[in-house]
């Protein structure tokens, strides 16, 4: 396994909870839209296993061409040992990342997509909504759905709607109104819909979606392949 060492370069406050770092780019590290990886502070592999409390696993929320890695996350005022020390980083310091790969990549198969996200699971669909505008060869269009209780909403500068580039950015504050939406896209039965939040968002999302006639095999989940069967197993659909 390869670990990168690589160096804050900027520090951005997305909303009064949320921060983008941005990490200098390894000259041999690649990625590609929708990749997640593994982002660890220092000392985490100081002992002879490795510190699980320092390591996050954490969607990028940039692309290639941005020149800068980077990580946005949500920093509460009750935190983790891990965000605690986020709040204290700086500029200059070092962190590593590793063991990146990426499970939902933006498919072009002449149909719509539909990005549903909870709060800054946004991060995970920043860089497909910016890879479909560079391109949007074989995507119908693109519809973005967020569900965000602080209503701080994130990348407003992305996430807005844009009829000549058939793209549509809606954010919601609760639950009710986010699954309201959800019956309606899902009239869309040829739709690919990207999900991304905690578990049970996920969860809740797959068993709404079934219902209304979305097949599995239509939704994609920032989950490696190999866990995808049993997570979908987890949800019993009447």
């Amino acid at each position: 396994m390869q670990i990168y060492w690589t160096k804050i370069n900027k520090i951005i406050d997305e909303t009064p909870e949320v921060k983008t770092f941005l990490l200098d780019c390894p000259q041999d590290f690649t990625w590609e839209e929708g990749a997640h990886t593994h982002f660890a502070l220092k000392g985490f592999n100081a002992e002879e296993k490795p510190n699980r409390s320092l390591i996050r696993h954490m969607s990028i929320s940039t692309l290639p061409h941005e020149q800068s890695i980077g990580i946005t996350t949500r920093i509460r005022e009750k935190c983790s040992e891990f965000k605690t020390i986020l709040k204290t980083i700086n500029v200059g310091d070092e962190v590593a990342i590793f063991k990146t790969s990426s499970n939902v990549p933006l498919k072009r198969e002449g149909k719509k997509v539909y990005l549903l996200s909870s709060g800054v699971g946004l991060a995970t669909f920043r860089p497909l909504v910016l890879d479909y505008f560079k391109r949007a060869d074989d995507v119908s269009g693109v519809h973005s759905l967020n569900i965000d209780s602080s209503t701080d909403y994130l990348f407003t500068d992305i996430f807005t709607s844009a009829a000549d580039k058939e793209f549509t950015a809606m954010f919601v504050n609760n639950r009710k109104d986010y699954y309201e939406e959800v019956k309606k896209l899902a009239a869309d039965k040829e739709g690919i819909f990207y999900v991304v939040g905690s578990d049970e968002f996920l969860l809740q999302n797959i068993e709404l979606l079934r219902h209304e006639g979305i097949s599995d095999e239509q939704m994609m989940l920032d989950k490696h392949e190999w866990q995808l069967t049993e997570f979908f197993s987890l949800v019993q659909t009447n």
